[in-house]
């Protein structure tokens, strides 16, 4: 014998099926008559024929300017910021391919003139008045072809928004109606077992505040078992309303209840249990009424909370150890990246940091086609410094050292301890003539009051030479750039020291 299984719907569910799926029809035969359903096909098309329309304008203006180069940056420039777009080209009106850019190799051209589509975007380009030729823009595929995809339909998405949503608000609906329609729901027994199966605790009062109903969950919040609930006024339960029998406190929730007729919503309430814990509680009051609207007193519901409360004070207390150990964690990681990124003595990039940095700055100059240079740094007579005065006023001069040229520069110059007592600065985006400014500045400035800067003892005076090179003058990568400069501060070393001089290609 073969088993059969079959889903078996209520009357409800049915009913609820019958009233959504004749809506849904409704919706469809709309649609077929009046079109009121989105299409994102029809949409996508008007943005991207906005699109076409824009890179048009542009490249037609650059075309009469007989820029052909601009036109092709132009073209790479659009499909390197949009990945939508696959590929660009630009034919004259004998069908011939001025320019074709992109990766969509693969993609067949079509005949010069066709019609366009939303793949395929197609705009004339005029001269004057005449026809001189027209501009293609391929797109990436319009129609969704994964499973994914078509869930992002907006049509799908309100068909399936009506048809789940819409069940479920009917079914809701017809459920409660179909219960105050049935007579068997009004049986006193039957009301009080379905009180009893509810895990909140539920009062029902009448106009006196005295107890009508209490079910099983209420019952065991008493600290005392055996209580006789019904017909007792709820204000005589002590342990229920400690808090509101203080002066100062507000009514309970039941009372102001009774008294406006008004709902209250899930306020907070303590009950205190003999051994000194307390209860956590969200009270819930709202009033009842007979079928003229006249009040016939309240149902107040009492949700224990308190494994909440504590779930929650533990997630407090696990949440401040673990910012605790995140700030520390941070300050030990920023810690590190110091130590493996700066000179211990002066606070400059080490020569690994200041290369991994400087790479990058080199490399978006060439990119840019933007100025960048690079000066040397040595301190005149060094060694004399340590052997006149020892090591740890030669460790001074070259901190004053150090302080004074990164407080001359800007914060987004490159500033590197390349050697002992030799520094090498980077500096993006400055002319020659800028950096022979900066760096006649800060020799000036080493100078006058380097000297004076160190601390107990009076040393002879502190100079410095400096090597200046530019980008423009040759160089291919950052060594070459700085290996020019060392030559340049090499000329100032040998012509005298305490000078700037310029690298000069021989």
């Amino acid at each position: 014998m073969q088993a059969r299984s079959s889903i078996h719907l209520g009357p409800i569910a049915r009913v609820s099926l019958g009233v959504i799926a004749l809506l849904i029809s409704l919706l469809l035969v709309t649609d077929i008559v009046l079109g009121v359903m989105p299409s994102r096909t029809q949409a996508e098309r008007l943005t991207r024929q906005r699109v076409a329309e824009n890179i048009a304008v542009q490249l037609t203006s650059l075309l009469q300017a007989g820029d052909e180069a601009m036109v092709g940056k132009t073209i790479q420039a659009v499909l390197s910021r949009d990945a939508d777009i696959h590929a660009i080209s630009v034919r004259r009106s004998d069908g011939s391919t001025l320019m074709q850019r992109g990766h969509d190799g693969d993609a067949k051209m079509a005949d010069f003139g066709q019609k366009s589509t939303v793949n395929q975007l197609r705009v004339p380009i005029l001269a004057g008045t005449r026809p001189w030729g027209e501009v293609e823009v391929r797109f990436s595929d319009a129609e969704p072809h994964t499973l994914r995809g078509w869930l992002t339909e907006p049509a799908l998405q309100l068909f399936l928004v009506l048809g789940m949503g819409g069940f479920a608000l009917c079914y809701v609906y017809l459920r409660r109606a179909m219960h105050y329609l049935d007579p068997a729901a009004a049986v006193p027994d039957r009301v009080r077992k379905a009180f009893d199966t509810l895990t909140e605790g539920v009062v029902i009062l009448d106009q006196k505040s005295q107890i009508v109903l209490a079910n099983k969950a209420f019952r065991e919040l008493d600290p005392e078992p055996g209580t006789q609930f019904n017909g007792q006024r709820i204000g005589t339960l002590t342990w229920l309303v400690p808090s509101a029998q203080e002066p100062s406190a507000k009514p309970p929730p039941w009372d102001r209840t009774l008294a406006t007729s008004a709902t209250v919503d899930a306020e907070p309430f303590t009950v205190l249990q003999p051994d000194g814990s307390a209860v956590q509680l969200l009270v819930t009051s709202a009033p009842i009424s007979d079928a003229k609207g006249r009040p016939r007193g309240c149902m107040v519901t009492f949700d224990d909370v308190t494994p909440v409360h504590h779930a929650n004070d533990e997630l407090r207390q696990a949440l401040a150890a673990l910012e605790d150990s995140r700030e520390k964690i941070e300050a030990q990681n920023r810690e590190l990246r110091s130590l493996a990124t700066r000179d211990s003595l002066t606070g400059c990039l080490n020569r690994r940091a200041f290369f991994e940095t400087a790479e990058l700055a080199f490399d978006r100059a060439l990119q840019e086609h933007a100025e960048l240079c690079c000066m040397m740094v040595d301190i005149d007579h060094f060694k004399q410094f340590n052997d006149l005065y020892g090591h740890a006023v030669g460790d001074q001069v070259i901190q004053i050292v150090a302080r004074t040229l990164n407080a001359g520069l800007r914060p987004t110059d490159i500033l590197c301890r390349y050697g002992g007592e030799e520094f090498c600065v980077v500096l993006p985006g400055a002319s020659l003539e800028v950096v022979m400014e900066v760096a006649e500045r800060l020799r000036s400035n080493i100078q006058e009051h380097a000297s004076s800067a160190v601390r107990g003892t009076h040393v002879m005076p502190i100079t410095a030479s400096f090597g200046v090179c530019t980008r423009g003058l040759g160089a291919r990568t950052l060594p070459e750039l700085i290996e020019q400069a060392d030559q340049a501060l090499y000329k100032a070393k040998q012509t005298g020291r305490n000078r700037v001089s310029v690298f000069e290609r021989s």
